[in-house]
């Protein structure tokens, strides 16, 4: 799926651009949990296998109810660190892993289909930071089958999607003509309202000053518009 990369001075806005809903779609599978809570951990063998597989409407249903903003436990195999380790270290050697909730948010879902039995298809849209893992695992446990994640691709990242990317083995025979495929710096926070910049302008923010009106070049942000960050632009 998508991976947003950053180039030269473009990695200088890495972070605002972590912090973006995400767009996943997502295979589940039902009838069992795993150790990690998708399909390259061990099955658990204290989930009952002769539980009836879930409905349609009842995994839906599911789904609905944990739509909105909760507090999810990550999985025990993940990179969240854990007095100072990240915790998929301290789970392989079999020591505890005492993790705590984040809050997240499901903001919506869709349904894509229903491959075989066991197996359904969604779209998810989430804050960042959520874990589709532990949505798998949490729905098994509601539902009283277990479950876990049998595949995943990430579609979108904030205003970034994987119709605009391309594989890196292409971008690497590309060469220098990968250039006409990078997205400008200007171009990276659409959200955010612009200013550009006169010499004058540019000089003192290069100077680590601040700027008003009088330093840009057209128009000023108008106070409606205002948020906490502005692109200054030359």
């Amino acid at each position: 799926g998508l991976l947003v990369l950053m180039l030269g001075q473009a990695t200088r806005l890495s972070s605002l651009l972590v912090g973006h809903d995400k767009v996943y779609d997502a295979t589940l599978r039902f009838g069992f949990a795993t150790t990690t809570d998708d399909a390259q951990g061990e099955r658990l063998s204290d989930e009952a296998a002769a539980t009836a597989l879930p409905t349609d409407d009842a995994i839906r249903a599911a789904l609905d109810a944990t739509r909105g903003d909760f507090d999810q436990m990550p999985p025990q195999f993940s990179a969240k660190r854990v007095d100072g380790q990240q915790a998929y270290r301290l789970a392989r050697r079999e020591q505890p892993v005492d993790l705590k909730t984040a809050r997240v948010t499901l903001h919506a879902w869709e349904w894509l289909g229903r491959d075989a039995a066991d197996t359904v298809r969604v779209r998810l849209r989430t804050s960042a930071g959520f874990y589709v893992r532990s949505l798998a695992r949490d729905l098994g446990r509601a539902l009283g089958c277990g479950a876990h994640l049998a595949g995943l691709r990430r579609v979108q990242s904030g205003p970034f999607s994987v119709d605009q990317a391309m594989p890196l083995a292409d971008a690497e025979q590309a060469g220098p003509g990968v250039a006409a495929r990078v997205i400008p710096m200007a171009e990276a926070l659409p959200h955010l309202p612009a200013v550009t910049l006169s010499d004058a302008g540019l000089t003192r923010v290069r100077h680590g000053n601040p700027v008003g009106p009088q330093l840009v070049e057209g128009p000023w942000v108008p106070p409606s518009q205002v948020t906490s960050k502005v692109r200054l632009l030359t």
